[in-house]
């Protein structure tokens, strides 16, 4: 049953991520993938905190994936959204989550993806040379990646975006430095200035088509998905229950019939170093 094929869906985006989108979609899908170019998705937030975003990413994302598909007259549609900072249980590293919502009014369907990865380059600093600006490109592969420039970390006083040319990073930087007691430089997060990002991204894109084409073993709905893993994975050695994952629980939003794929992992027992009685 291919709910899709042929019908038009929008990309809410500014940033060009219709180029890693667009093609899985048409080739998985069917859809013929559009952008709205005057549809502005910085009006509810931007990275650099011009405009800052007031909801969490869940609702940010399904707000801007509305709003496209409202101005456009669509009733299908993806929009993105992403988050940076401290990895939730890597000490010291830095994470991009990404976030990926499909909404299908026609056939009342919302599908989230989403995908946590180290694979960042998200970093900035205060620069007091242009040895010292030098040094942080290399770190951030300049000019694959673009940086911005601004008199502070958390202010727009003065910022200068999107720049990916050594020429003209070098005058801004110079620039700044005749009206400002310091600069601060930072990877440009936008997708279009970052391939890092733009590939976690695609990835998000990938593991939101698998979603979407899992279909309900009982009704035959698209994205029936896992909503809960319960843990309980019997060691080898003592045969109690461990942390690790016994079962995913899967979840259909339509007919809300209810599956349990017992060891995920392939596996029946779990190793007894990871158990908390034998290797306390």
């Amino acid at each position: 049953m291919n709910l899709f094929k042929n019908r038009s869906l929008i990309i809410a985006t500014k940033h060009a991520k219709e180029k890693v989108i667009a093609p899985i979609f048409e080739k998985k899908l069917g859809v013929k993938c559009f952008v709205d170019k005057s549809f502005d998705t910085d009006v509810l937030g931007t990275f650099t905190g011009e405009i800052e975003r007031v909801d969490d990413p869940i609702t940010t994302v399904r707000k801007k994936c509305m709003a496209a598909m409202e101005k456009n007259n669509s009733d299908l549609g993806i929009a993105s959204e992403g988050s940076f900072g401290s990895h939730p249980s890597i000490f010291f590293a830095k994470a991009n989550e990404e976030i990926l919502i499909f909404i299908d009014k026609k056939n009342d369907l919302e599908i989230i993806a989403r995908e946590l990865s180290t694979e960042t380059n998200f970093n900035g600093q205060y620069i007091h040379s242009t040895r010292a600006l030098k040094d942080f490109c290399k770190e951030i592969d300049f000019p694959n990646h673009a940086v911005i420039l601004r008199n502070e970390q958390n202010d727009n006083q003065k910022i200068v975006k999107g720049i990916n040319n050594w020429e003209k990073l070098v005058s801004e930087y110079k620039l700044m430095t005749k009206k400002f007691e310091k600069v601060y430089v930072e990877t440009d997060m936008r997708a279009m200035y970052n391939p890092t990002r733009m590939k976690n991204i695609e990835n998000t894109a990938e593991k939101l088509v698998s979603k979407i084409l899992n279909a309900c073993p009982k009704c035959l709905m698209p994205g029936f998905s896992i909503i809960s893993a319960q843990k309980g994975l019997p060691c080898e050695n003592c045969n109690l229950p461990t942390d690790s994952t016994l079962f995913y629980l899967y979840h259909c939003k339509h007919c809300l019939h209810e599956t349990k794929e017992y060891f995920p992992r392939k596996i029946k027992f779990e190793n007894p170093m990871f158990c908390q009685i034998c290797n306390p």
